[in-house]
């Protein structure tokens, strides 16, 4: 990637340096991002471990879900990010695509999707799962704790990724999580055609989601996108502040700088 250029919609109007491997793997204070991957990684490896564990129904079932879906996607893009970190990338041979190595890109790809799928998960959960479900006989949190980690901590969790790394956001990559949003909904309604069952029988994965209300299902699924895309929104505008806030404090003109609603 050239100097100067940080999207292909335009070319930066302040002095950037090129978005290289090395970028993503390391903070602002040219802290590794080891710091906080690792930690990050082995909370992630406990959740799954304790989700799994813990799950209410056929251990097969623990798929059905899309927390658990973020949930796989945050422990991918936690392994990904510490490989970045760790490996010394050769300055020979760079992926000819774009100049990255191939284990660099998926990180970035993991870690588009992750951040506001995660954010959409927690509030979708709180502001309209959870209170659909009291009229049910669906639990989806038996433990309490456990339901915070994996409707709470896990924004917190990419918050934290989101802040301390120094790569850009970009507006186009909101195809990313469209695409993961879309496998999901194509698989609930596979599984609903193919006579899947939730844990306690009803052939719905989620309440709000029911493909036998066709109608209300579409219309769920429409805000939800559209619920998305507001979240990749925020996610661009959270790291041009954090990049903002960090050029202001060391006073510097150069370096990385997120333009991700630069057209």
């Amino acid at each position: 990637m050239t100097q100067g250029v940080m999207s292909g919609a335009g070319c930066a109007c302040q002095p950037v340096e090129a978005v290289t491997a090395e970028t993503f793997a390391r903070s602002w204070s040219g802290v590794s991002a080891l710091a906080w991957r690792v930690p990050l990684l082995a909370w992630a490896l406990l959740v799954v471990a304790w989700s799994g564990a813990s799950f209410w129904g056929p251990p097969e079932m623990w798929f059905l879900y899309m927390t658990h879906w973020g949930l796989l996607f945050i422990l991918l893009e936690m392994v990904f990010g510490v490989i970045v970190a760790a490996v010394k990338t050769p300055e020979k041979n760079p992926d000819e695509e774009s100049g990255l190595p191939w284990y660099v890109r998926v990180y970035w790809l993991l870690y588009n999707i992750t951040i506001p799928v995660a954010f959409l998960i927690t509030i979708f959960y709180w502001c309209i799962l959870k209170p659909a479900s009291k009229n049910t006989h669906v639990n989806y949190a038996p433990n309490p704790v456990l339901d915070v980690m994996l409707h709470g901590v896990n924004s917190v969790a990419m918050l934290v990724e989101l802040a301390l790394s120094r790569h850009p956001s970009r507006l186009l990559d909101v195809v990313q999580p469209w695409v993961f949003a879309s496998v999901y909904m194509f698989f609930t309604l596979i599984y609903f055609f193919a006579g899947g069952l939730d844990p306690w029988g009803n052939a719905f994965i989620y309440p709000v989601v029911d493909w036998s209300k066709p109608e209300q299902t579409a219309v769920v699924i429409t805000l939800t996108g559209l619920f998305l895309t507001l979240m990749h929104l925020a996610t661009i505008g959270l790291a041009s502040l954090r990049d903002r806030l960090i050029r202001r404090c060391r006073r510097d003109s150069a370096g990385v700088y997120n333009e991700g609603f630069t057209a």
